[in-house]
């Protein structure tokens, strides 16, 4: 789809009635404005057979594909997702990296949004507000991410608004990462009962194990591939045989158009590159393999060039494997493009980070440890635990009980693992300062729901105030994903523009499930919609907030 498309789409069931499709759009025009266009998805989500290591699993369809159908949009687009939940047990998608601008119910997390009962449908309503770029979609309950149920995201430039680089020839969804073989309800199972999650069987390419993804191009033609780690834990290095690629945006940011051989895309993150087919005409390796583990586990996919007529031949190039400072540098060397346009044109203008004062200092750590013989994690000591009702609703209809701001500090105080269900409070239009400090042996990768960051600086050993001197205040990539190293920090800078409850999580996705979160509430007092939204007026009330009303339809 070109970046020009404005029109409305309509994708899925052409069965859906004429009421229905009324007073979806009703719903549209009371929450979003009417000038921006709106597009139509109707997603059906069934257990279904996949065999990507080889073996039958019962895996996650959207619409009877492993991995789902990806979603297109321009800057500004309403999303109109209609998702019917034909498992057996509650289903949330969350969509990671799109901000929710003033609208944090919509963002599918426990903390925000009561689930899809079984047998019944919800339907999303949200807008890719002033965002471009490479994002994807996942289930968040549970440990659904472990069957399926995810796919790409992007949203493209306004035609008006330039690009810093020529309309490729095609752009290609990259989903990467690890996979078992294990159902995901055993690996659930094994985490209730207080184990580790185990090494992973293997890692796929959109949804295929070793040479199934095939990527058909054609010779002297430059395409665009959007990486995307929707793994559960595993750091990967990506690369094409023969062929080099061009780095120019990361999670809605256009970069320093850098030139790498190989690329290391941590849990959780998107990458945008080009790629140019510059080689003789014969089929190349697309590899994945694992990133700092002791056994490397590798897949491969197919690039095709269209005029081939000769297979891929030779060893499957080899990539970093254990080397953290390869991938620290790495890390560094990506920046942020400061003559490109983003969603609007010129959007460094006056305001840079760099020139912000800090009004706050946050410091997380990350741990492991037993609580009650049982595995958990925790960030600065405590480890979350779901409290029986969306805390957004909770803090809407003035529930008590459910959660106390302030039940995790600003700092790690040392103590001893305890259960909360936590939750920090933030002023609304605060500019803040984030350390992630992680003194474990492994690559740590941190989201923050409703936001992207400035990542300004990243390095080994403890963060002091001195490390403030080696912070990028210039062109630091802006994102909603990072990595942090073993026994590293890594710090951020983040405005506070968005009001709402927001998950912070690690994105190795056993530990977020046993604790390693929890919810950034970024108040205002003034209760408008120029800060939030209201409550949806089709939002499901569950727990404590169940019988309430929202708003009359």
């Amino acid at each position: 789809m070109s970046s020009s498309s404005g029109k409305m789409l309509l994708q899925g069931s052409s069965s859906s009635s004429l009421w229905q499709r009324c007073a979806v759009v009703l719903l549209l025009l009371s929450v979003v404005g009417a000038e921006d266009p709106y597009r139509f998805f109707n997603w059906n989500v069934t257990y279904g057979d996949i065999f990507p290591l080889g073996v039958r699993q019962q895996g996650i369809l959207i619409n009877g594909q492993f991995p789902g159908p990806d979603i297109y949009s321009v800057t500004n687009d309403n999303l109109i997702i209609n998702v019917y939940n034909n498992l057996d047990e509650p289903f949330l998608l969350s969509w990671n990296g799109v901000q929710q601008r003033r609208n944090s119910y919509e963002d599918g997390v426990f903390g925000t949004t009561c689930p899809i009962p079984p047998g019944k449908n919800f339907t999303y309503i949200l807008q890719v507000k002033d965002q471009i770029g490479s994002f994807y979609y996942f289930p968040s309950l549970a440990f659904h991410k472990a069957a399926g149920g995810f796919g790409g995201i992007r949203i493209l430039s306004r035609p008006r608004i330039p690009v810093p680089f020529p309309d490729p020839a095609g752009d290609f969804t990259v989903l990467i990462g690890d996979w078992f073989k294990t159902d995901h309800r055993k690996l659930k199972a094994e985490l209730d009962g207080g184990h580790k999650l185990p090494s992973p069987d293997g890692i796929l390419i959109n949804g295929h194990g070793p040479n199934g993804a095939f990527f058909t191009v054609e010779q002297g033609k430059t395409y665009r591939f959007r990486i995307s780690n929707v793994g559960l834990q595993n750091s990967l290095n990506f690369r094409i045989q023969g062929h080099i690629m061009k780095l120019v945006e990361v999670e809605g940011t256009h970069t320093v158009q850098t030139i790498y051989e190989s690329l290391d895309v941590h849990v959780g993150q998107s990458y945008s590159v080009l790629v140019t087919m510059d080689q003789g005409a014969q089929d190349f390796y697309i590899v994945a393999s694992t990133r700092f583990t002791d056994k490397i586990l590798t897949t491969t996919g197919t690039l095709h060039y269209s005029n081939s007529n000769k297979p891929v031949s030779g060893p499957v190039p080899g990539g970093p494997t254990t080397q953290i400072d390869w991938s620290l540098n790495q890390a560094r060397s990506v920046r942020t493009n400061l003559t490109a346009s983003g969603p609007r044109p010129n959007p460094q203008g006056s305001y840079h980070y760099g020139l912000i004062n800090v009004t706050r200092t946050i410091k997380l750590v990350n741990s492991a440890a037993q609580h009650n013989g049982k595995q958990r994690y925790a960030v600065n000591s405590v480890s979350f635990v779901p409290a029986d009702t969306p805390l957004k609703l909770a803090d809407y209809f003035n529930i008590e009980g459910v959660f106390r701001v302030g039940s995790i500090l600003d700092n790690p105080t040392g103590q001893p693992m305890y259960l909360d269900t936590s939750v920090m409070g933030a002023d609304f239009r605060a500019f803040v300062e984030i350390v992630f400090e992680n003194h474990e042996d492994i690559v740590q990768s941190w989201h923050i729901d409703g936001y992207a960051f400035w990542v300004v600086g990243m390095d080994g050993g403890l963060w002091t105030p001195d490390s403030r001197k080696e912070y990028n205040l210039r062109d630091a990539v802006s994102r909603s994903t990072t990595q942090v190293y073993p026994r590293s920090w890594t710090a951020i800078y983040m405005a506070l523009d968005n009001v709402g409850m927001w998950n912070v999580r690690s994105e190795f996705w056993a530990r977020q499930y046993l604790g390693q979160q929890f919810y950034l509430r970024v108040y205002s007092p003034v209760k408008s919609v120029r800060d939030e939204y209201p409550i949806p007026k089709n939002a499901l009330l569950c727990g404590r907030a169940k019988g309430r009303s929202t708003r009359p339809l």
